[in-house]
């Protein structure tokens, strides 16, 4: 059984509230459908329902009134959900008028669902940035205690079966924090590291990527790839961490065992931890295009629930997989 399969069996045998703030998107929709006719989730839509069910007559999505759809411009609980965002916004300037106001916007109305115990996690971002779908994150449902960064890892299956877990390798962070310190990338290691055991079902070997193996360079880059092991490996006892390595040297057997004689990791990673975003998004990439891997992803991480974003450029199957592991971070 390959992991996106065993991931949406999970999901199936658990059923999880996943909201979509993007209810009236067709890919969107069309992955829910999907969803919901396989039952790997429950969906709740936002959004108008008189558009959403002539949007799913027309394209002929079948299961779409399987789903809870929210119309924030009459549902009845939207006045509980402004008087929630007051409350836990009030003390940074929010009025009681901007609240009614904010809490009509998808995005924020989907956080508060969460915090409020309708919903078990979100996915968004076929329509919207980045920035648009973390901020009401941010805001509303905090990080995990001890973590302060939210950053995202994308599961890359390659056809070389000799690498990483059986060809799969998860790569982060590839999409939010430029330039992380060394504490923050410890913390991002240790994320991801939990990630792989979440969604991958498998135990993480985590290489701490740099342009150095084992001193072979002296560089203040270096140095914060050094320190971020030594804090990540305080932080997770219970993981396999090491660092710093070169990517070959993570994960070429042969080249591990030379540059880093000794070391658990060398030579048999499968997750591997960049040293800032321009390396990450810029390796996933090339290894996704060179290599024909497919990217899953980026699952986010650090967030106190399960908040996910999507490529404005993603597909229905794009959507389809990450309202799976969404589910599956809810669980």
């Amino acid at each position: 059984m390959d992991l996106l399969k065993q991931i949406r069996e999970r999901a199936k045998a658990n059923p999880r509230r996943i909201v979509l703030p993007e209810g009236t998107e067709i890919r969107t929709l069309t992955a829910a459908n999907q969803i919901l006719k396989e039952k790997i989730a429950q969906l709740i839509l936002i959004g108008d329902e008189k558009k959403i069910a002539e949007i799913a007559h027309e394209h002929k999505l079948n299961h779409i009134g399987k789903a809870v759809i929210v119309n924030p411009e009459t549902s009845l609980k939207m006045s509980f959900y402004a008087g929630l965002l007051y409350e836990i916004r009030k003390n940074k300037g929010l009025t009681k008028e901007d609240a009614e106001n904010l809490a009509k916007d998808p995005l924020y109305l989907a956080c508060l669902m969460i915090k409020s115990g309708d919903a078990d996690g979100e996915l968004a971002g076929a329509l919207n940035t980045t920035g648009n779908v973390l901020r009401p994150a941010f805001q509303l449902i905090k990080t995990v205690p001890g973590i302060r960064v939210v950053s995202g890892a994308l599961f890359l299956f390659t056809p070389k079966k000799e690498y990483g877990e059986n060809g799969l390798l998860v790569f982060s962070d590839c999409a939010v924090n430029p330039n992380p310190t060394a504490e923050e990338l410890a913390q991002i290691a240790v994320c991801t590291g939990n990630t792989t055991r979440t969604i991958g079902g498998f135990e993480p070997k985590i290489a701490m990527l740099s342009f150095s193996t084992k001193g072979s360079a002296k560089h203040e880059l270096v140095d914060k790839v050094i320190e971020a092991t030594r804090i990540a490996r305080l932080m997770a006892p219970d993981m396999q961490i090491d660092g710093e390595l070169q990517a070959d040297a993570a994960i070429v057997p042969k080249v591990g065992a030379s540059k880093a004689p000794g070391s658990p990791i060398a030579g048999n990673a499968n997750v591997l931890i960049f040293p800032d975003l321009q390396a990450g998004n810029i390796g996933y990439k090339m290894v996704e295009r060179f290599s024909g891997a497919k990217a899953i992803g980026p699952v986010m991480q650090g967030i106190a629930a399960p908040i996910n974003d999507l490529s404005r450029g993603c597909s229905v199957e794009d959507i389809y997989h990450m309202i799976a592991i969404t589910a599956n971070q809810a669980i």
